[in-house]
């Protein structure tokens, strides 16, 4: 499945061959390609997939759909932390010496 994500403009630079952005995604910011958006101004929202912006859409569209992709993850978290064993972790992977690293990878062992 692939996700287009609402993020705000927060840096606009026109200085390389195509115009592109700096998008605040809730805290992380990921630099977009604006060349199928190029309307877009400092503060709107657009919605970014593999790193083009490919829509404008709304500060209200944008945030409703921010807390939306934050309720399934907390809620998909959830889910795959109460599906694990004893012992297992979240990659499903057992956890061996309590590192979760493979015998002899960090432990010093040459």
């Amino acid at each position: 499945m692939c996700l287009g994500i609402p993020g705000k403009v927060v840096e606009i630079r026109d200085d390389g061959p195509l115009r592109m952005a700096i998008v605040d995604f809730g805290g992380v910011r990921k630099e977009a390609c604006l060349a199928y958006e190029p309307e877009v101004s400092l503060g709107d929202y657009v919605i970014v997939h593999v790193g083009f912006a490919i829509s404008h859409v709304d500060e209200e569209e944008a945030l409703r759909t921010l807390e939306m992709i934050r309720a399934i993850d907390a809620e998909g978290m959830a889910q795959e932390l109460g599906a694990m064993g004893p012992g297992e972790t979240a990659s499903g992977v057992a956890a061996v010496g309590g590192s979760g690293a493979p015998p002899g990878v960090g432990s010093g062992a040459a």
